[in-house]
């Protein structure tokens, strides 16, 4: 698991963001790291959820699953994306955090975080 704290704690430390969770499917923190505060179990189990109506959204579209979200508040942005077959990564940024470039490499290096779990 040391290398898996190790990517959370470095996505953490990427400018604008303020906290990273890896969550399970149902909701559990597994892993996190944050700049400020929030609540790990509250942020888990309401990711968890989320991710499973967007996922039901997808296919009520005929999008197919979901793989990365981004919801903007008056607070921050959270992104969800997925890792692995059950697993989530939410990650909570400032508002004026620019996350293309997170975006990007959640997307390019998504198979090595799944294979740290």
């Amino acid at each position: 698991m040391s290398g898996l704290g190790e990517v959370v704690q470095r996505l953490a430390a990427r400018d604008g963001v303020r906290g990273v969770l890896l969550l399970s499917g149902d909701g559990l923190p597994i892993e996190h790291s944050a700049a400020g505060t929030f609540e790990p179990e509250t942020v888990a189990a309401l990711a968890a959820t989320l991710a499973q109506y967007a996922g039901q959204l997808g296919a009520g579209a005929s999008l197919g699953e979901l793989s990365t979200g981004v919801l903007e508040f008056d607070g921050g942005l959270l992104l969800v994306a997925r890792v692995g077959t059950g697993d989530w990564l939410a990650i909570l940024a400032a508002p004026e955090a620019d996350v293309g470039p997170l975006l990007f490499d959640l997307r390019q290096h998504r198979p090595a975080l799944v294979a740290l779990l």
